[in-house]
């Protein structure tokens, strides 16, 4: 009987041992689970999909604020490295997140990159992603900012650029009625009175034109347009300043090069280069006009014997109502529109312009347009 106590207890002690060791397993198989999660967390399931398909930038972060999965344009936009936000200013909203559990949107001017100086304006939304992860979605908008500070300096130019030939023609209206009995001052008047109302049309035009251009990426409908004829009509409008002033206009041999876009277009272009030139250069000098065909581009190239442009100035030359010498544009009647219409005409075309320059030798504009596919020659003799 004794024995019989022995053996059932053993075996309730084999049991129970043996079920402590089952339950020790489950809870060492959960806090594993558990470790598991905390070392290598998974985003929730769709997120990868939606990250990678984002033009913008997408960051998803965990409770320790670590980088678990980044889109690419977050790396682009240098928001992410290392697995690490770069900027404080966004880990200081993914912890207000954390707190209030609201999402937050705000605008930040950030450093472009842990490395670099520049700055970028970035829009930003943070929003809790189910219980454990921060989704951080943001969008550069520094382009928007530089439109619009452009557009603002724009408006602020034409106003000024304005106030001149307006002032000029109220003026001299005025100084036309105390001078009526005075036949020579009226005569004197009128034709300043003349001068300032052409300026005032060229400026208008010239406004008008480039909002125009600036409107449209490219050319709406191009034509096959022939390069001489271009140039033919754009010597024939400087021909009557530079005659006026003895300079002459030298224009090289014929390319027969054609391309695709608008003549009238590019007209204004080659114009506007020709007549800085002449306007620009000293009496009795030389404008030299060529075109040549290379490597698959058309290159027209305006080339004076003027003041030059001081190298500062180069890389500003293309801006809107930027004039490297005031006092002498305003004598020429210079807009300052001029350059920047050439490069929106030629940018339309899908060109560029260069340009060489030393002051006191000259300078050199170059327009390169993509050249025309001349089609095959037909074949000849007789088919097999």
């Amino acid at each position: 009987m004794e024995s019989t106590w022995l053996v059932l207890l053993s075996l309730a002690l084999g049991l129970a041992v043996g079920a402590g060791f089952v339950t020790l397993l489950h809870v060492a198989e959960r806090h594993g689970r558990r470790a598991a999660e905390v070392v290598n967390p998974a985003v929730p399931d769709g997120i990868d999909q939606v990250l990678d398909a984002l033009e913008s930038a997408g960051i998803v972060l965990d409770p320790s604020n670590n980088v678990i999965k980044t889109s690419p344009g977050a790396l682009a936009m240098g928001l992410v490295f290392n697995q690490q936000l770069v900027h404080p200013e966004l880990l200081d909203l993914a912890r207000r997140v954390r707190r209030s559990g609201d999402p937050i949107s705000d605008d930040l001017l950030l450093a472009r990159g842990p490395f670099g100086d520049a700055s970028m304006h970035v829009r930003v939304r943070l929003a809790r992603l189910g219980t454990r992860y921060v989704l951080l979605l943001a969008e550069d908008r520094t382009e928007a900012f530089r439109l619009d500070e452009v557009r603002r300096d724009f408006v602020a130019n034409v106003s000024h650029e304005l106030k001149t030939p307006i002032a000029s023609v109220g003026l001299l209206a005025e100084a036309l009625v105390h001078a009526a009995d005075e036949p020579e001052q009226v005569r004197r008047f009128a034709n300043r009175l003349t001068t300032e109302s052409a300026r005032l049309g060229r400026l208008t035009q010239e406004i008008i034109e480039l909002s125009r251009l600036q409107s449209q990426e490219a050319v709406a409908q191009p034509e096959l347009v022939k390069i001489d004829a271009v140039v033919a009509a754009a010597v024939d409008q400087a021909r009557i300043v530079a005659d006026a002033n003895h300079i002459t206009i030298a224009v090289g041999k014929k390319s027969r090069s054609e391309v695709y876009g608008d003549e009238r277009l590019l007209v204004v272009a080659v114009h506007n280069l020709i007549a800085n030139a002449v306007n620009y250069s000293p009496d009795g000098s030389r404008v030299g006009v060529g075109v040549r065909r290379n490597d698959g581009a058309v290159e027209i190239t305006v080339t004076d014997q003027g003041v030059g442009i001081p190298e500062a100035d180069l890389d500003r030359i293309f801006e809107r109502f930027f004039r490297v010498d005031q006092a002498r544009s305003r004598h020429t009647g210079g807009t300052g529109l001029g350059l920047a219409i050439v490069k929106h005409v030629v940018q339309n075309h899908g060109g560029d312009i260069r340009v060489w320059s030393q002051p006191g030798k000259g300078s050199t504009f170059t327009i390169r347009l993509p050249e025309a596919p001349h089609p095959a020659p037909a074949a000849t003799g007789d088919t097999p």
